[in-house]
């Protein structure tokens, strides 16, 4: 018998990996699963391959549908090294599209049919944190922001408790995706959108992917879940927001659908390159804002000075940055007492219309 291998150079084997994912993607005949899991276990080399060209996959309904297509219990013809190639094909991909790397170790966990799974996520002051969940799934929280996941056989609900929080929703249509903030619920499929909560009746929601359908928290998730079947809109017990869109929620009341230009877009979602931007914004706002991302507060001593218009942009919790542009700018002195608070007083010539750029 020969023990002659096919050595591969990387981006042959690349290629290869590439060819099987899309293979996935479109269905595999009974021919192709056996040749996957001989591929497979061929190599760890096929193995490493497949898992980073599955990096680049954005189509995560396609591993719903993998366990449709590979019931490996009613496979009773497959051998046993076979069931082992083909789970750990699957481990991988299912692992890859959502980001479970721990220390360099691929985690255990699968959320499969009848399983539930709880966890609290935060976030803390003046950090922006990352989570994979084990949908696939990522939720990147803002400074001081906390979630509370809970998921269920059918339905995968969120709450945000507090803060700012960016999902990035591994699609699957048989269990729908729901945040609830206060009174509001906001459900996706596969979509990116970002939640603000300022407080129990007023946040804000930007769609940067896909839809989000806006519902009050009396809506049953059956009922949601039964909506989202019809494409026809005006079937849709609540608001419909889509790509590039804002709507603002006031006093529990969503106001009209806003189309975002880029620039705005990029302005509102600057929180998640550790960014703020501030484009003619009152100065006791900008403050407001540069809060929420340390423990320091300010006070403008001066009122004339709370209406300063701000413009430019600095590094999130970059107090000491801030207060150099506004010494340099304004000569506005800045003295910090015992309790952490920051006290802003403008020199008797401030022009309190000229703006204030940060860089």
């Amino acid at each position: 018998m020969s023990t002659i291998k096919q050595f591969y150079s990387k981006e042959e084997l690349q290629e290869q990996a590439a060819l099987w994912i899309s293979r996935i993607d479109r269905g595999l005949s009974e021919v192709e699963i056996d040749s996957l899991s001989k591929w497979v276990s061929e190599s760890k080399a096929h193995q490493d391959a497949l898992f980073e060209m599955a990096s680049y996959w954005d189509d995560l309904s396609v591993l719903n549908e993998l366990s449709v297509l590979f019931p490996l219990e009613t496979a009773k013809n497959k051998s046993k090294w076979q069931y082992a190639a083909i789970a750990a094909s699957f481990l991988l991909l299912s692992f890859v599209g959502g980001n479970w790397l721990l220390g360099g170790q691929i985690s255990q966990h699968i959320w499969g049919a009848g399983e539930i799974y709880t966890q609290r996520l935060e976030s803390p002051v003046g950090k922006q944190t990352s989570f994979s969940l084990p949908d696939g799934t990522q939720v990147q929280l803002n400074t001081n922001s906390v979630v509370e996941v809970d998921y269920s056989s059918n339905y995968r609900q969120l709450t945000l408790v507090t803060g700012e929080a960016k999902f990035d929703v591994a699609k699957d249509r048989s269990k729908p995706f729901t945040v609830t903030a206060g009174v509001q619920a906001f459900t996706a499929l596969g979509t990116v959108f970002n939640v603000q909560k300022n407080d129990e009746q007023d946040m804000e929601l930007v769609v940067t992917h896909g839809k989000v359908l806006v519902t009050s928290v009396d809506k049953s998730l059956e009922q949601i879940k039964e909506s989202l079947s019809d494409i026809a809109e005006q079937s849709l017990p609540g608001l419909l927001v889509s790509t590039g869109e804002k709507v603002v929620i006031a006093k529990n009341t969503s106001l009209a659908v806003e189309a975002l230009p880029l620039e705005q877009m990029q302005r509102d979602l600057a929180w998640q390159q550790g960014m703020l931007i501030f484009e003619g914004e009152p100065l006791s706002q900008a403050l407001d804002d540069v809060s929420r991302y340390t423990s320091v507060k300010f006070e403008i001593v001066d009122p004339e000075l709370s209406e300063l218009k701000v413009a430019g942009y600095f590094k999130a919790g970059d107090v000491d940055g801030l207060l150099a542009s506004l010494s340099s700018n304004f000569n506005i002195v800045h003295v910090k007492d015992s309790d952490n608070i920051i006290h802003l007083t403008a020199p008797s010539n401030t022009n309190p219309t000229k703006k204030l750029t940060i860089q």
